[in-house]
């Protein structure tokens, strides 16, 4: 179940290197091309990514401030830590997701690689590709060649790549003759590439000084050292603008130093095509990554000083609010006091104005209250 699975995944892949590999005739360019290819598809994902990866690094301080404050207080920290992602919309996973694309895509190359009769030929299916399997190793068989076996006849790791090497070098024999036209799919496949054998295993090639130094050793060997160069130049790139301390600082400087090493490790132990893959990986991720970062360093500015502006242009708006309606109650108060002060004016004069006495208004002589409604001052007077 798990070879046929294996095998469907390494179908398109195998497809898309053969088309290269078609228009091309090198391996090495296929290859090349191949890796272009996988890159631009993944780049929207990649992209992304990047975006995540360089908002983390600008946010990183506010981030050390937070686990400074609550560092006593996991469960506070990382309900605040939720709560600050949510705001930024930072999704601190996303920028590690795709970094791990690249591993499945290096092991169907792999087996494309290694088993070229079986995922890089098409002859209709899993089952045609190792009936044609069978029949070149009769071929090879009737030619008095063999291949790498391992244990109780089992072919080694690499046995279709020798098996593809003897049909391609005794092309002209009756036998192979017969055997490529009953399967016109079969390809030749030339593994050459500026003068190397990318089928060779660098760590193989240093036996291989001891018969003399050629250029071509020298650049197997040259390729698994090359690939980490290309690793660690990767990494200084994509964490350039990384504001971490600490912990976190530390792990990142132990991945840049370990990542490269344990490339230089595996691609000594695997065929050199693979090497190859990996290097234009590596030069293709560096011009990624250094226009990505530029490119999003540069717009995630513009949006932060854009929300500066929206939250200065917001707090002024407030502030005037804020102002207007100081002004307005100022005035309404204003209102209030002129309309009490008026009334306290009106009671005080109207507390000074003095009613006429009855007694005075009454008084006649010594009278006080001689008048009266029908008073008149001459009543009494006489004519003489």
């Amino acid at each position: 179940m798990f070879s046929t699975i294996g095998y469907f995944i390494c179908i398109p892949f195998a497809a898309l290197l053969r088309i290269f590999y078609n228009l091309t005739g090198s391996y090495g360019l296929s290859l090349i091309f191949f890796t272009l290819v996988i890159k631009l598809v993944l780049l929207p994902f990649q992209m992304k990514s990047k975006k995540s990866m360089v908002r983390m690094n600008r946010m990183s301080g506010k981030i050390q401030e937070i686990q400074k404050k609550y560092s006593n207080n996991q469960m506070k920290m990382n309900e605040e830590m939720q709560k600050f992602y949510a705001e930024e919309g930072i999704n601190p996973m996303s920028g590690c997701l795709w970094s791990f694309l690249p591993m499945p895509i290096i092991i169907a190359l792999y087996y494309i690689i290694r088993e070229p009769i079986v995922y890089f030929m098409n002859f209709g299916g899993r089952a045609a590709n190792l009936e044609v399997l069978q029949k070149a190793k009769d071929v090879v068989t009737s030619l008095g060649l063999g291949w790498t076996t391992v244990r109780d006849g089992v072919d080694g790791a690499y046995a279709q790549i020798e098996i593809v090497q003897h049909i391609s070098t005794n092309i002209n024999t009756p036998a192979v003759q017969n055997f490529l036209a009953e399967n016109p799919n079969w390809v030749n496949v030339d593994y050459h590439f500026l003068g190397m054998d990318l089928t060779v295993m660098p760590k193989d090639a240093f036996g291989a000084l001891r018969n003399g130094v050629t250029v071509a050793m020298v650049g197997i060997i040259l390729i698994p050292i090359l690939s980490g160069l290309l690793s660690f130049l990767l990494s200084k790139v994509s964490m350039a603008g990384s504001q971490n301390q600490g912990a976190a600082a530390a792990s990142n400087r132990s991945m840049m130093i370990m990542m490269p090493l344990f490339s230089v490790y595996i691609y000594f132990i695997l065929p050199a095509a693979l090497g190859v893959y990996w290097i234009a990986q590596g030069a293709f991720s560096i011009v990624q990554e250094a226009i990505l970062g530029k490119f999003y360093t540069r717009r995630l500015e513009e949006e932060e000083n854009a929300r500066f502006e929206a939250r200065e242009a917001d707090r002024k708006r407030r502030m005037e609010e804020a102002k207007e309606l100081q002004e307005k109650q100022r005035q309404q108060a204003a209102q209030k006091k002129s309309l009490k002060e008026k009334r306290m004016e009106a009671q005080e004069a109207k507390g000074k104005k003095k009613k006429p006495s009855t007694t005075e208004a009454g008084r006649v002589g010594d009278r006080p209250y001689a008048r009266g409604r029908s008073y008149r001052e001459d009543r009494y007077d006489t004519e003489d």
